[in-house]
This record gives structure tokens, sequence and C-alpha cells, in this order.
């Protein structure tokens, strides 16, 4: 799984995908932060990452789309598929990797909140349990873009197919109010990432949205490994 994930995190560098996703999402976090604290003379940080859901959603199907689907285009999936690795070790590199530059970019909220703490005092705990939420919604988006990617050689078919996933993502609170059925309704309750995520923001570190994340995460790469050993055994 090292050699995997070492693989990966290289190839991210020797492309230009890590520095555009980096790029890309640091502008956005420096956009949020000095609109909402620093012209505000704000310490409150939460509205800056409720904005950063909405980048996270059409940011990171960036980092998933060529994970798996690159070596299934250059066939180099079977040289994976007959090497002396475990599927889960394969599938937790490639996702180990994508996560760790989510992470990296996420870590520059350690700056800002430097950055806070000299003009006034920052809320650390709620900081920091800002962080675990934006951790873990980028983990569960990572582990479904890295379902995706292995269903298909295309990374074009890869990216688009995380951005409907994350369209569906985004209307489920909306439809809520178009539906009838209470049973339907509370369905798309449960799947709201938006619901879901928004309690971290406020400061809150429910276990049960915790597990959320957690439970989607596995799931995804779960059906992941499922996709690698459906074709190992073709």
């Amino acid at each position: 799984m090292k050699a995997v994930f070492l693989r990966e995190l290289r190839n991210y560098f020797t492309t230009p995908v890590g520095f555009i996703y980096l790029t890309v999402f640091l502008f956005f976090a420096g956009f949020y932060f000095s609109g909402y604290c620093l012209l505000s003379g704000s310490v409150e940080l939460s509205a800056v990452f409720s904005n950063l859901f909405l980048i996270c959603i059409f940011l990171i199907p960036v980092l998933t789309m060529r994970l798996l689907s690159e070596d299934r285009k250059n066939k180099t999936d079977q040289l994976l598929l007959t090497a002396p690795l475990s599927l889960c070790g394969l599938v937790f590199g490639k996702f180990g990797a994508a996560l760790a530059i989510f992470a990296a970019g996420s870590s520059v909220f350690f700056l800002l909140g430097a950055i806070l703490s000299a003009l006034s005092s920052p809320d650390w705990p709620t900081l920091a349990g800002n962080l675990v939420g934006l951790l873990l919604l980028g983990a569960a988006l990572t582990a479904m873009g890295t379902f995706i990617s292995s269903l298909t050689e295309s990374q074009v078919v890869a990216a688009i197919g995380s951005f409907a996933i994350g369209l569906f993502l985004l209307i489920t609170d909306a439809a809520v109010s178009m539906v009838a059925q209470p049973v339907l309704q509370e369905i798309l309750r449960f799947l709201s990432f938006n619901r879901h995520y928004s309690k971290f923001t406020q400061g809150i570190l429910p276990l049960e949205d915790v597990i959320f994340f957690l439970s989607t995460t596995f799931l995804f790469l779960f059906l992941t490994v499922g996709v690698f050993e459906r074709r190992r055994w073709k």
C-alpha cells in the first residue's frame, strides 16, 4: 500500500493536477477568509467552512478522476491486479494519496488561524471541529470519486460522474420540500451531506455525523474493492 500511495502522490506533482487543485482550493479559502474575516474584522471561520462545502463538491473530482481510470486506459491495471498486493492495499493507497492532497490544502487553516490570533483570539476548539468536519467531508467525497473512477477508463467520464453525484448531494435539501411522502423526505434528509456537514461549521462535533461520513467513506472504498475483485476473476 505504501508503494502505491507514494507513486500516486508523486504523480500529482509530475502532472499539473496537484498544482491546479491546490491553487484553486487555496484561492477560494483565501477569498472567503478575506471576505468573512479580514475585511469584516471577525474571527469567526464558520462562514468560510460553510462556503467550502460547495467548493469541495466540485473540486474533489479533479483529484479523483484519474486515480483508477488512467490505469485502466493504459492497461497497467492488469499489472496491479497480478502484483503481490492486496486489493484493499491498492484502493486504500490510491485513495490515501488523493486524501493527502486534500488534507495538504486544508492545512492552510492553521496559517489562517495564526493570522487571526495576531489580530484577536480565535476559538481554536471550534476551528478544530470545523477542520475535522472538512476532512470527513473530503474523505467521503474522495471515496465516492475513487469508486466512480474505477468504473471507467475515461477521466472525463469519471469527472462528470463525480460532478453528477455532487449535484445530487446539492439538491437533496431542496428536494425534501418537493416530495410529499414522509419516508422519502427522511431518506433525503439522511442523505444530505450539507445537513450532516453544517453541524461541524457551528462548532459541534456530533458523533452520528462523524459515523455518517466514515461509513460513507468505507462503503465506497468497499465497493471499489468489489469492482477490482470482479475484474480480477474475469
